[in-house]
């Protein structure tokens, strides 16, 4: 299956994570590790400005590295400071990693159901705000993918730690030549990250 060798690709990458990186997502690895044995459950909310892109790449590669590490309750969602619509080139970018994507409506802002095991349920992507009643109200760790949604949002209400994990927008090259490789870069580097975080969760 295509996304299986992407994720050893990943996986074989993690020593492109510099030290300080690692520092930072090893606060998330602490956090699913100890939500996990004590409360039997963890809650990740991804957060960048728009919920368009890079939150997105994050709920996904969360979901999709708590599956392959075997990590059962762990539960992953995505919003903004403002809601948007799933960005076409960031859902072309998952579709050519190998996850599989059905629009669910036509609205203006879609429903998609994302598919990456044939044995977990779909992930539920769409734009909303990050306070959005279908996501997680307390107890979460926040986690935030934007340098904008970071400096905007000091405080998340309800999040029980607040991780600043900023990544470049690849929106910047919308249009251009550079459009695909640079969302494929963005992609990449989330799952290795995420990827390498879960990974360090010991239960």
């Amino acid at each position: 299956m295509l996304i299986d060798s992407y994720i050893q690709k990943a996986i074989k990458s993690f020593d492109t994570i510099s030290y300080e990186r690692k520092i930072i997502l090893l606060a998330i690895s602490r956090f699913v590790e100890n939500k996990l044995k004590t409360a039997g459950k963890a809650e990740l909310n991804y957060i960048c400005r728009h919920n368009s892109r890079r939150s997105h790449f994050g709920q996904i590669w969360g979901q999709t590295a708590a599956s392959y590490y075997q990590l059962k309750n762990v539960l992953t969602y995505s919003g903004g400071t403002e809601a948007t619509a799933f960005n076409p080139n960031a859902i072309a970018a998952i579709q050519r990693v190998g996850f599989r994507v059905r629009k669910v409506d036509e609205s203006m802002n879609p429903h998609y159901l994302v598919a990456y095991s044939a044995s977990e349920p779909d992930i539920v992507c769409f734009s909303k705000t990050y306070n959005a009643v279908s996501n997680p109200q307390q107890g979460f760790c926040a986690v935030m993918t934007c340098t904008e949604a970071d400096g905007n949002c000091p405080i998340i209400a309800g999040a029980e730690l607040r991780v600043s994990c900023p990544y470049d927008d690849p929106k910047a090259f919308d249009g251009t030549q550079l459009q695909d490789a640079k969302y494929d870069e963005r992609c990449l580097q989330i799952a290795t990250e995420t990827l390498w975080a879960f990974s360090q969760v010991k239960i």
